[in-house]
């Protein structure tokens, strides 16, 4: 128990959190090159189809803040891994796998298997977030794709040196915020039908690669906010911060091995966080 307290509460001193960011607030045209900028940046790089990496990941609960350390490895679209160590020792504490249809994760320190369904829920159960597999996945990347083409986009406002467009989305819309500058996106507010941000993602800090003989501008430190029924009140936290990765490296599907005589839970049934 003393290991595991240990393990758990190691960097709360440097803990860090989601910070607020001024948002264009000026009405403006659609102008030609506010039209190509957006198709340019909401493609999101395209020719980078996987990502390995090593990243500080720190997760704010209402009720629980914890700091890991994690390998991150994903191909874009396809499946993700994610291998947790915390402490200063880097003590391995959870293996996590993710595919379209399922979650499975090896709790290491108890040796238990939970496994189920990739769902909104059970995503919140593991990682403290229910944005839903795609973006979870693409925010890991650091380049989220939005599928809303221009003729979708109902309004540009400018201010901050940025610009924000703003699209409908499902039953609510969304904010895309991009940095006509750098050309890359630096905001995505998700909106619901009552215009309450539900979810809200924050791109810092990028860096310049070379991928396949193409440029492309990537952040390292990636923040996301899901609020509890439009309300800061209650919000779950996911700050990413990368301190190396490689793209475009892993050339085939990623494998999970099954731990052997671990204990199997279903976690759909589950009500906590199995590896925390």
């Amino acid at each position: 128990m003393a290991l595991l307290t240990l393990l758990l509460t190691w960097g709360c001193a440097d803990f860090r959190t989601v910070g607020k960011q001024e948002l264009p607030a000026e009405e403006t045209a659609l102008l030609a090159e506010h039209a190509a900028l957006y198709r340019e940046v909401t493609a999101a790089a395209p020719f980078i189809r996987s990502l390995d990496g090593y990243a500080d990941v720190w997760i704010n609960m209402p009720n629980r803040k914890h700091r890991v350390f994690c390998n991150i490895l994903l191909n874009r679209g396809g499946e993700s891994r994610m291998i947790v160590t915390a402490g200063f020792i880097g003590w391995p504490v959870a293996d996590m796998f993710f595919n379209r249809d399922s979650l499975y994760v090896h709790d290491m320190l108890n040796n238990r298997l939970f496994l189920g369904s990739n769902s909104d829920q059970n995503l919140e159960k593991v990682l403290g977030v229910n944005s839903g597999y795609k973006l979870l996945s693409e925010s890991l990347l650091g380049l989220v794709t939005l599928s809303e083409p221009l003729s979708a986009v109902t309004s540009v406002k400018k201010g901050a040196g940025m610009l924000l467009f703003t699209v409908p989305s499902g039953s609510g819309s969304k904010e895309v915020v991009i940095d006509p500058l750098n050309r890359t996106l630096t905001a995505l507010l998700l909106k619901n039908s009552a215009g309450k941000t539900t979810t809200e993602m924050h791109f810092k800090n990028f860096e310049t690669i070379t991928v396949d003989g193409e440029r492309a501008r990537v952040p390292k430190e990636i923040d996301m906010v899901l609020y509890n029924g439009g309300s800061a009140v209650g919000s779950n936290q996911l700050v990413i911060a990368y301190d190396e990765r490689h793209f475009n490296q892993i050339r085939k599907s990623l494998r999970f091995a099954l731990p052997k005589k671990a204990k199997v839970v279903n976690i759909d049934d589950a009500a906590f966080e199995p590896w925390l």
